[in-house]
């Protein structure tokens, strides 16, 4: 599990720009599942004009690898799969940097983001689990990595999920029968 004072280095600071965030990937499955290791923290983030500029005076260039204001422009013009890392410096922990662009995904699971306490002096804004498992499954059907479904299944027990909500995006998604075998252990 992340280091809870090297993951205050990245949420502090996207709480500061005021841009609407959410924690994802390995984070956020920590959260509604069981711990286990992570090196990143993976964020979708609402990046505009304004918040950028807060973005960039929030991760000071002594402490963290900023990309070049330009890189973030670019990434911030695609239409989908923006992204860009941030890394602090001293310690190593990186963050990656998701724009939510015109990603339908992204946009639907924003306005229902939870915060949740990762510690007692830290919240943070977490996607909801049905977003962080769908992605999961995406991620899983391109890479085949064992760690999504144990993550997904995780999820499911601990936390549970809304089948009804995820319903439409996993048939949107092309997604429903890789779901019925991973939360039947098929994978």
């Amino acid at each position: 599990m992340l280091e809870r004072d090297e993951l205050s280095l990245f949420a502090v600071r996207l709480e500061a720009t005021g841009a609407p965030y959410m924690i994802t990937g390995a984070t956020a499955a920590i959260l509604y599942g069981q711990p286990r290791v992570t090196n990143d923290l993976d964020v979708v983030l609402a990046l505009d004009d304004a918040s950028r500029a807060c973005l960039l005076r929030a991760f000071a260039q002594t402490e963290f690898y900023v990309p070049p204001e330009s890189v973030i422009l670019t990434e911030q013009a695609r239409h989908l799969r923006g992204h860009f890392k941030l890394i602090h410096h001293e310690s190593g922990y990186k963050a990656d940097i998701y724009l939510v662009g015109s990603d339908p995904l992204h946009a639907w699971a924003l306005p229902r983001r939870r915060r949740l306490r990762w510690s007692p002096h830290l919240e943070l804004m977490v996607a909801p689990p049905e977003y962080v498992v769908l992605r999961k499954l995406e991620y899983y059907r391109e890479g085949h990595s064992a760690k999504h479904p144990l993550d997904i299944r995780s999820i499911q027990e601990t936390s549970g999920l809304d089948e009804a909500v995820m319903a439409p995006w996993l048939e949107r998604l092309d997604l429903t029968a890789l779901w019925e075998k991973v939360k039947t252990g098929q994978t």
